[in-house]
Formats: C-alpha cells, sequence, structure tokens
C-alpha cells in the first residue's frame, strides 16, 4: 500500500484525489489547514496565503475557531472517504495539561482521528509543548507531528528531542527531517526509537537518501501537498532508494504499522 503520510485539506477536494491517483496512492494522511495556497492564482494571491502560514509559524496566529472548522471539515472528508483518507488534527498552542486533555477529546478522538498537528511552535516555544506530550501520553499515546523547519533553530529541535526523549511512549513525527539541520537530526535520534522522520520538503535528495539508510523503518514518504505534488515527491524518493523492501516500508509500510492502518 502506498500512502501520503502528510498532506493538507486542498480546494477543490476533486484536485486532492485526482494528485492521489496520478501518484499512485492508496490513502493519504489527511492534515487541516486554514490556508489554501493551491487556490491562488497570481503572485499576490499566493503572497498573502503565505504570509498567514508564516504567522502561524511564528506564533503570532492561533485562530481557534478556524481550527475547530478546519477539524470540522477534515473530519467529515475522511468519513465520507475512509477507504482514502486518514486524519491529524490542529490544537491551539500553549494550552495547560487539562485544556489540552479536553481539546484531544473533544475534536481528535472523539472524531477518530488518528494523531495531532501539524504542530507549529515558533523558535523558544518548544517547551510548551510538554504539557501537550504528557496529555497524549494519557490519551492513549497519540502521534505528535511537529514541524520542524524553519523557523525551529537547532537548540530548539535538540529541547524537541529532550521531550520525546522523556515521553518515550508518545510517537513523534519530526517534520521535514529538521529542515536546514538534517543531518544533525539524523545524528541524534539513533537512540530514540519512538522519534520518525517525515521526509517532506527535504533539504536536500542526499538527505533522505541517509535517512532511509539509517532508519529504515522509521522514514515516512510524504509530499506536505499543495506544497508539493505527491507524483513529484514519490518521484524524488523512490530515486534515492535502491532496495526494494526498504521502498515499501518507506513509501507506506511505516506509517500503516505505526498508525494500524
Amino acid at each position: 500500500m502506498i500512502i501520503d503520510s502528510h498532506a493538507h485539506v486542498m480546494q477543490p477536494l476533486a484536485k486532492e484525489l485526482a494528485w492521489m491517483d496520478e501518484a499512485g496512492m492508496d490513502k493519504t494522511v489527511l492534515f487541516t489547514t486554514t490556508i489554501h495556497p493551491e487556490t491562488a492564482t497570481n503572485l499576490d494571491e499566493l503572497s498573502g496565503e503565505i504570509e498567514k502560514l508564516y504567522a502561524m509559524l511564528d506564533g503570532t496566529r492561533n485562530p481557534v475557531e478556524e481550527r475547530i472548522k478546519s477539524i470540522e471539515k477534515l473530519t467529515k472528508i475522511v468519513k465520507d472517504h475512509p477507504d482514502r483518507f486518514v486524519g491529524f488534527g490542529s490544537i491551539p498552542q500553549g494550552l495547560s495539561y487539562e485544556e489540552n486533555g479536553k481539546w484531544l477529546d473533544n475534536y481528535i478522538i472523539k472524531n477518530g482521528l488518528r494523531g495531532v498537528g501539524e504542530l507549529t511552535p515558533g523558535s523558544g516555544e518548544v517547551g510548551k509543548l510538554e504539557s501537550l506530550f504528557q496529555a497524549a501520553e494519557d490519551a492513549g499515546r497519540l502521534p505528535l507531528w511537529v514541524h520542524a523547519f524553519l523557523p525551529l533553530t537547532w537548540r530548539d529541535i535538540k529541547e524537541l528531542l529532550e521531550l520525546a526523549r522523556h515521553y518515550a511512549s508518545v510517537p513523534l513525527i519530526l517534520g521535514h527531517l529538521g529542515g536546514l539541520h538534517w543531518l544533525e537530526t539524523l545524528k541524534a535520534v539513533r537512540d530514540l526509537p519512538s522519534v520518525y522522520l517525515d521526509l517532506s520538503a527535504v533539504y536536500t535528495t542526499m538527505a533522505p537518501s541517509f535517512a532511509v539508510k539509517e532508519y529504515p523503518e522509521r522514514t515516512l514518504f510524504a509530499s506536505d501537498a499543495p506544497f508539493t505534488s505527491p507524483l513529484a515527491a514519490r518521484n524524488l524518493l523512490e530515486s534515492c532508494i535502491e532496495d526494494a523492501y526498504m521502498r515499501e516500508g518507506v513509501l507506506g509500510g511505516n506509517i500503516a504499522k505505526l498508525l494500524n492502518l
């Protein structure tokens, strides 16, 4: 089974399904979104959507009502197309342990979603995720997907990996392989079996190549659609993996095992 382990809800949904079919995707792990760069028709419109994204990444935008609506939309898509999608739901940043627990119960678990993400802490804000790690552990060890490209620094990523070490029963999916810090990341996760490596938006093709060699059972194919088409992401990754058994795991087997698909 070929599974895209990280893509966002697109408008219209028909375009997303067409991209999946084009790339031979059996299933996609679909994430919520409050921005839609795929709808832009010119640079000004695209810039407007990307500015919203940057505001979320630097912590200046954390829209609770928009998150709830995006989860409702995602849940409907997953229920309407259970053969094609499973879902990860978002959560506001900066909640207490009790608030995180209530959100996970009300918006993730009761909606049948499989994990939490995309989490986008700002630089210097990673420590605030600890209460979420605690709540995710108590909620059945829900996987957490964290954006680990800019604006996070290597210091932030190291702090995130320390949380993973402390809460080793909670699967942590490290987004984008640590971004510019992919090499340091690959060395740092050797003794952290609960950390999985998302291979979308990688900085260089050398990064996924060595990631798969070192961690064939903990690397996950992902497109991060609409920012990359699933076909382009699959072609890039397949060009980096010569071993057929490893390729099968990375392209779907690993995420299927993690999420019990």
